[in-house]
């Protein structure tokens, strides 16, 4: 009898066997996520997100003691002492409790971020965001603009401090969206840095952990093999199809088909990796799922920013059933529309003549065998009037 066999999910905390034990606990068992809280301003009520700076405040890491670490006479960085506590956590957990520290970080300002900033969030809602672009600046899945490449540089140099001052412990794993702005910010970050050569980083490209799935093309990722020519040295998951399989222009996830997405990237991080210290480069409303699904409270981030969360996950014998919540059908204007009534799901208003609701149908028309992906390609999509957004700031959108 194998070992997987004996303990189940169990095993998957050494990482055994890391494929077979996760389709064990998927099979027979249940991760049940907690934000263990109180270590980061972050997990307070009282942190005001749109105006918190990770890099001012040591990526929020509070100023406090740490029962492992009480009577120590060491001179440790807060960095360190957390470390010694985390270590402790897990070498006194039980046999089916892990602790991990994620650090989430979003992307930089993306052109659909400018744009959304240029046009103003109606009418990028409900009309331009269904659009591959203007004359002059294209948004499908979107590149990063000036700006936000140097909010990915002020990370980096961030991390380059907090490595030599703070002592912070390296990322052990590294996991990216699929989505240019993700991998172009991940590499901006982390490549450079002075990392030991057993932690190189070397990211897994994750279909899951991209951005909610709208009828923004903004969303719509490229190929894979676009993925390995921009970052041949890189790991993608073997689930990563060559076409985008997933996104369609006329269907959206809700919060709940986000949630149940995130939780399957979740357990698959959690059931294969047995690393402790993890880094995810992701979306705004990625990693606002994400925190859903580790009983965070909601912290809305910035581009650029990151956040780090302590997370409990227990291995279950049983759980709730897994759930498959449908998608639903968005709507839009063929046009500029003439506002957006944002309290409504479906509130576009798209001229003096019609009602609520917008349209159905895409703007583009799709290969019929869409959405498999065969022949469809990003130039099937219109671009619109010429007007450069490129060099207009925002911090909204994915």
């Amino acid at each position: 009898m194998s070992l997987i066999t004996l303990l189940g999910p169990v095993a998957c905390l050494a990482g055994v066997q890391a494929q077979n034990c996760l389709n064990t606990v998927n099979a027979t068992g249940y991760l049940n996520y907690t934000t263990v809280t109180d270590y980061f301003l972050q997990d307070n009520p009282t942190t005001n997100a749109s105006t918190f700076d990770y890099t001012a405040t040591n990526f929020g890491l509070i100023n406090r003691t740490y029962p492992s670490t009480d009577g120590l006479t060491a001179n440790l960085t807060q960095w360190q002492k957390f470390e010694a506590q985390v270590n402790a956590l897990n070498a006194n957990a039980p046999l089916n409790t892990a602790y991990k520290v994620l650090f989430m970080g979003r992307h930089g300002e993306g052109v659909h971020n400018a744009a959304e900033s240029y046009y103003g969030t109606p009418a990028w809602n409900c009309y331009w965001a269904e659009l591959n672009g203007n004359a002059t600046d294209e948004w499908f899945d979107a590149d990063l603009t000036p700006n936000g490449i140097k909010q990915a540089l002020i990370a980096h140099d961030f991390w380059a401090h907090e490595i030599a001052v703070q002592k912070i412990p390296y990322p052990q794993s590294y996991y990216t969206s699929p989505l240019t702005r993700c991998l172009k910010t991940a590499n901006y970050t982390f490549a450079g840095l002075e990392f030991p050569k057993y932690y190189p980083f070397v990211p897994t490209v994750r279909e899951l952990l991209r951005e909610g799935i709208s009828i923004h093309t903004c969303d719509h990722r490229r190929t894979r093999t676009y993925i390995h020519n921009l970052f041949p040295t890189w790991n993608i998951d073997p689930s990563l199809t060559e076409y985008d399989q997933i996104w369609n222009g006329v269907t959206a996830e809700t919060n709940d088909a986000q949630d149940a997405r995130s939780k399957i990237v979740l357990d698959s991080i959690f059931s294969s990796d047995d690393h402790t210290w993890i880094s995810i480069t992701s979306h705004s409303g990625e990693i606002g799922s994400i925190l859903r699904v580790l009983g965070h409270q909601s912290f809305s981030l910035s581009t650029g920013a990151v956040i780090p969360v302590l997370v409990k996950a227990e291995f279950l014998p049983s759980g709730p059933a897994p759930s498959h919540p449908p998608y639903t059908t968005s709507t839009h204007c063929a046009a500029p529309p003439v506002t957006s009534i944002a309290t409504l799901a479906e509130g576009c208003v798209c001229g003096a003549t019609v009602t609520v609701g917008g349209i159905v149908t895409p703007i583009y028309n799709v290969s019929s065998d869409y959405p498999s992906g065969a022949g469809f390609q990003a130039t099937d999509l219109p671009l619109g009037p010429t007007t450069s957004v490129a060099a207009a700031p925002s911090t909204y959108g994915a």
